[in-house]
C-alpha cells in the first residue's frame, strides 16, 4: 500500500448487511456479472466482520481494521494508524499518524468524500453525524436510504458528480455505504410485498439490483485513472437462521462477510 497511497485513487464500498453465503451463491451462479468480473478468481473472499452492526463495524474499518480473513492469523493489514505493539502492521502496510484512516488520507493530500446510505450516515442528529463527519465532504438524502427502492442508483449519481468535480491532479478517497441490502429489501424481489416482508431471497434480489448499477460507479473512478478498490460487507444479517433475526448479535451469518480488493484500470 505504500506504493498505492499517493499515486492512486481509493474506493471503499461497504455493502451494508450483506451475508457471505448469499454473496458467494450468487457469484457462483453467475448472477453477479458486473461484480464477478472484478473479484479475484470470480469469487468473494470469506472474512470475519470487525463488528456486528453498522456503527461498530465502520468505526473499526475507518481505523484500518477491515474484515479479517476467516483463517488463523495474524493477518497483516493494508492500512494502520501508528500504534506501538501492533501485530498486524507489516512492511507493506501504509501507516499514518492520525486517529482514523480518513483523516490520515486527508493529511496525505486526498480529497475525502462520503456517500452515505444507512441511518448512521444520515447526518440526522449527533449520532448520525459521527461517521460522515470524518470526511471533508459528505452526502446523504432520503433517496439514498434504506426505504428507497432506487437508493443505489441515486448514490451512484452522487458519486459520479464527486468523481467529476475533483481535479485530475488530486487524489480521491471515495467511500460509498450501500443501503439497498439492509432491511427493508422486500421491494427488490419481484412480487414482494410489505406483508410478505424481507427474506433471504429478497436480500439476494437486492444484491442483484446493486450489481446492475455498480458498473457505473466503477466507471466514474476509472475515468480519473487507476484506482484501488475495496468492496466488502460490514456485517451480515439473519433471516430466521436458528431462530435469529436481524444483526447486532453473535450468529455466524452476522460475523461472516464477503470481501474483495482489486485494481480498476483507467
Amino acid at each position: 500500500m505504500n506504493h498505492v497511497v499517493g499515486s492512486h485513487d481509493l474506493l471503499l464500498v461497504t455493502l451494508d448487511t450483506l451475508r457471505y453465503d448469499v454473496a458467494a451463491e450468487l457469484a457462483a451462479a453467475g448472477r453477479l456479472p458486473h461484480l464477478a468480473r472484478h473479484l479475484p478468481g470470480g469469487r468473494w473472499e470469506k472474512r470475519h466482520a470487525p463488528g456486528s452492526f453498522t456503527y461498530a463495524s465502520h468505526q473499526a474499518i475507518f481505523a484500518g481494521f477491515l474484515p479479517t480473513p476467516a483463517t488463523p492469523g495474524p493477518h497483516p493489514r493494508l492500512f494502520a494508524a501508528a500504534f506501538a505493539g501492533s501485530e498486524t502492521t507489516a512492511p507493506h502496510t501504509w501507516v499514518h499518524d492520525a486517529p482514523d484512516l480518513v483523516s490520515g488520507l486527508a493529511r496525505a493530500g486526498y480529497r475525502t468524500a462520503c456517500v452515505g446510505g444507512t441511518g448512521f450516515f444520515s447526518k440526522r442528529g449527533a449520532l448520525g453525524s459521527v461517521l460522515p463527519g470524518l470526511f471533508q465532504e459528505s452526502h446523504w438524502e432520503p433517496e439514498f436510504g434504506v426505504a428507497s427502492p432506487t437508493s443505489f442508483e441515486a448514490q451512484v449519481r452522487q458519486a459520479e458528480r464527486i468523481a467529476a468535480s475533483v481535479p485530475a491532479d488530486q487524489r480521491l478517497f471515495l467511500f460509498v455505504n450501500v443501503a439497498a441490502l439492509h432491511q427493508p429489501n422486500w421491494f427488490h424481489l419481484p412480487g414482494g410485498t410489505a406483508e410478505s416482508g424481507d427474506s433471504r431471497e429478497s436480500h439476494a434480489a437486492a444484491l442483484e439490483y446493486v450489481d446492475r448499477h455498480i458498473g457505473r460507479l466503477f466507471a466514474a473512478v476509472r475515468r480519473r485513472g487507476r484506482c484501488f478498490a475495496i468492496v466488502c460487507s460490514d456485517h451480515g444479517t439473519a433471516y430466521g437462521d436458528d431462530g435469529w433475526t436481524g444483526h447486532r448479535l453473535g450468529h455466524e451469518v452476522v460475523w461472516t462477510v464477503p470481501y474483495a480488493h482489486f485494481f480498476l484500470e483507467p
